[in-house]
């Protein structure tokens, strides 16, 4: 009995603030959901062209629905996106935030990130079930996945491939130049290899990844911009340890893609082994701490501790893994590398991109 009147004793200084606390994450969810919304229906490009309009004005010039469109405005003025002016009922969105929210920002476009909310949230029956069952949500549950990573990744990387990446190795792009074979372990969509095959014409550049989807959107885009140094293969990278043709590749790359796997280390054990013996290894991977409590700081890390459990970690236990998560940190990913065969480790850190390291690795 005292046990449990020690328990039920409260500091209510801290409840009220916790509540509080609470009640604008409440708010904040919802904002992300609005903001997704804005994001894909263009409304803040819309917006960030228009002086001072009314719901009608603005629904008009983005070819929307009037009344969809008027609601969602309320969402975005309460929430403290757009302001309204109570003499004329007109709209309009600060140029101070639109410098964060239209594809006009480029890699400062924070809209794209809060597509990840819903589309989550549309397996979230699913990931309830794995807290019952164990096991995980397979990559064909998650409606438009790809198509969000492939904005993300035009926002972390593609920015930014020419100007900060590419010279994290040095000579890379001379080498580029003169042509070598490179690889990218889980493609996706295949953005980031079709980009740098347009850029290097005498290289000859593969993505492999498990989504015929994905592979899909890649061999169009190569089509279409008339690509004949890439190929793009359905292929999973279980095995890959074994599988992997030794020495086949001056260059590997894997852009966010080896912590979902079933078996990680397996998978780099198999990047190792298909690197020649002056190849470079370059992986774009999460940033963070493998200890939770030297995360606290993190500015973003709740975002990522629950992409992790709603994506990256269940996609993995899913194929029977070892669900790793995406915040596998910074310790264990050198971790793996050196267990991977890798004895010079680099990690790099860029001034624009505050979710991910960049490690660039060699035999």
């Amino acid at each position: 009995m005292q046990e449990a009147r020690k328990y039920a004793v409260i500091d209510s200084v801290k409840a009220e603030a916790f509540s509080g606390e609470f009640l604008s994450a409440l708010n904040h969810g919802a904002l992300c959901l609005m903001t997704s919304i804005g994001h894909r229906t263009g409304l803040f490009d819309t917006l960030s062209t228009l002086p001072p309009s009314t719901a009608g004005a603005i629904a008009e010039k983005a070819g929307l629905n009037e009344r969809y469109v008027r609601e969602w405005l309320g969402a975005m003025v309460t929430g403290g996106v757009i302001e309204v002016n109570p003499a004329t009922g007109e709209f309009r969105l600060p140029a101070e935030h639109a410098a964060y929210l239209t594809r006009a920002a480029g890699a400062d476009n924070m809209a794209v990130f809060s597509q990840y909310i819903a589309v989550l949230g549309c397996v979230e029956d699913g990931i309830v079930e794995c807290f019952f069952k164990g096991g995980g949500v397979p990559y064909e549950k998650f409606l438009r996945f790809h198509d969000v990573m492939a904005e993300d990744s035009g926002q972390s990387v593609l920015s930014s491939l020419e100007s900060h990446i590419l010279p994290l190795i040095p000579g890379l792009t001379g080498r580029l130049t003169a042509g070598i074979r490179v690889l990218d372990a889980g493609c996706g969509s295949g953005r980031i290899m079709n980009r740098l095959a347009e850029l290097y014409p005498n290289s000859h550049f593969t993505g492999i990844d498990l989504s015929p989807e994905a592979i899909g959107k890649a061999r169009a885009e190569a089509s279409k911009k008339g690509l004949g140094n890439i190929e793009f293969i359905v292929r999973d990278l279980t095995g890959f340890e074994a599988t992997a043709k030794t020495g086949e590749f001056d260059l590997i790359t894997t852009f966010d893609a080896v912590h979902d796997q079933a078996r990680p280390l397996d998978v780099l054990k198999g990047i190792h082994r298909a690197l020649n013996a002056n190849g470079w290894y370059l992986m774009q991977d999460i940033r963070g701490s493998s200890h939770v409590h030297k995360n606290l700081d993190h500015p973003i890390g709740t975002f990522l501790y629950a992409i992790s459990t709603m994506h990256c970690m269940t996609v993995s236990l899913a194929q029977g893994g070892e669900g790793l998560g995406a915040m596998w940190g910074e310790e264990k990913t050198r971790e793996y590398l050196q267990k991977a065969g890798f004895r010079h480790i680099q990690t790099n850190q860029l001034a624009h991109d505050i979710q991910n390291n960049w490690y660039v690795a060699r035999k």
